[in-house]
């Protein structure tokens, strides 16, 4: 099998339960191709927010770059900045459930208490408007006692709140590539 048929092949089960072990030896081929495209995929993703103002002061994608912008000249790790920079890359796929959508793409490559900030920075960021909305701004007290509270409390407080300032100047989604990339390096499945 040639280089451009290895990447093109297609197992031939109709059925998961008729597949064969070539059948999972070609698709495990290719599987290793669609992790190494993800970076790229993220990056096309983040693109989308851009022009995305949803009544803000700045659009989703300046949002984000500011706000990994704020945690990467604080001296924030790598792994930090990344989850800064996707933390709102669901707001336009899932605008109910945001932070959903940043969690389960950040999971298989982040610590546990980035991770759970990611999937918890919403309840945090409503105390600052949740009450104009009808709803509780003290919701994020549940979490209280949780290891990562803290930290999700500073990740809102010094990065994520202050990211609508239209005339901060961020790096532009390029500069932040070479970090997607290091950051979503595909773990072996088993």
């Amino acid at each position: 099998m040639t280089a451009v048929d290895a990447k093109t092949a297609r197992a031939t089960f109709k059925t998961m339960d008729q597949s064969t072990q070539q059948d999972w030896d070609l698709i495990m081929g290719q599987h290793g191709q669609l992790n190494e495209a993800l970076p790229g995929r993220v990056v096309d993703q983040l693109r989308l927010l851009g022009g995305d103002y949803g009544g803000f002061p700045v659009d989703r994608l300046h949002h984000s770059l500011m706000t990994a912008h704020l945690a990467e000249t604080d001296g924030q790790s790598e792994e930090y900045v990344v989850c800064a920079l996707l933390h709102d890359i669901g707001d336009i796929l899932c605008p109910n459930d945001h932070p959903s959508i940043a969690a389960a793409i950040l999971k298989p490559f982040v610590s546990e208490g980035h991770l759970w900030m990611v999937a918890n920075h919403g309840v945090f960021q409503g105390y600052h408007f949740w009450h104009f909305l009808g709803g509780d701004r003290n919701a994020k007290d549940r979490f209280l006692d949780h290891e990562y509270y803290d930290l999700t409390e500073e990740f809102i407080a010094k990065y994520d709140c202050p990211a609508f300032d239209g005339d901060y100047k961020t790096p532009p989604l390029e500069h932040y590539v070479p970090m997607l990339e290091s950051v979503l390096t595909p773990k072996p499945l088993l």
